[in-house]
């Protein structure tokens, strides 16, 4: 465990400037993925009740009227 902690500690936290690199890029990779996976949750709940799922039904009407 010593032998693990030591290595973090030396590649990543040794220097203020890689711990403040670390820490800037793992919250920015951790925004992307709750971004990323609540859009998708919020997609697979709603399915078929938002604009992207019924816009084809109103968009070729409008056509058909224009014609």
């Amino acid at each position: 465990m010593a032998g693990v902690l030591s290595t973090l500690y030396q590649g990543l936290v040794r220097t203020n400037t890689r711990y403040l690199a670390v820490i800037f890029g793992s919250a920015f990779a951790i925004q992307l993925s709750f971004d990323k996976g609540s859009d998708k949750l919020w997609d697979t709940l709603n399915s078929g009740r938002q604009w992207k799922d019924i816009k084809y039904r109103y968009m070729e009407k409008d056509e058909e009227e224009e014609e």
